[in-house]
């Protein structure tokens, strides 16, 4: 009577294992990314209060020089994802992202979006001598200075 075999051999347990390791190896990486984009969409949903407050100070306004109060329309924020929130003078907003919880970018200090008001077309605010005019949009995307890479920006920033 001939012995059948059962189980897998050597051989066959080392190609399982690597296809798994080389399966794992591609979708670190893009689930990294994933997790990423997911934190920067919560740092854009918790600078909604002060699109609000801005857009709130910019259209009842009763001079045209709202520059002043266009700073004092977001208090200093933070959540877990948020280290800080704040507005210039022209009510442009940026979100700092909590570095820790941003880890995977190309650097810690590349964590902060800049939100820019837009009053018709394209022409963002300018605190000075637009007061009183209404918020029609907000252009989104990397902040000037540590602005956050491109490629973590959810699509709605992109486009913009």
């Amino acid at each position: 009577m001939q012995k059948r075999q059962q189980g897998l051999t050597l051989i066959e347990l080392m190609i399982v294992i690597a296809i798994i390791g080389i399966l794992g190896a591609l979708a670190l990486p893009a689930y990294q990314d994933y997790s990423i984009r997911a934190r920067v969409s919560e740092m854009l949903l918790a600078a909604g209060g002060c699109k609000t407050a801005a857009n709130e100070a910019i259209t009842s306004a009763s001079q045209a020089d709202v520059s002043a109060t266009l700073p004092l329309a977001c208090e200093n924020q933070t959540t877990k994802y948020v280290s800080r929130i704040g507005a210039d003078a022209n009510g442009v907003i940026t979100v700092v992202g909590n570095h820790e919880t941003l880890r995977g970018s190309t650097s810690a200090s590349a964590n902060s979006i800049s939100l820019t008001p837009i009053q018709t077309g394209s022409t963002a605010v300018n605190g000075s001598t637009d007061g009183g005019k209404p918020i029609a949009s907000w252009r989104c995307g990397p902040a000037a200075t540590n602005g956050l890479p491109v490629k973590y920006l959810p699509a709605s920033c992109k486009a913009s």
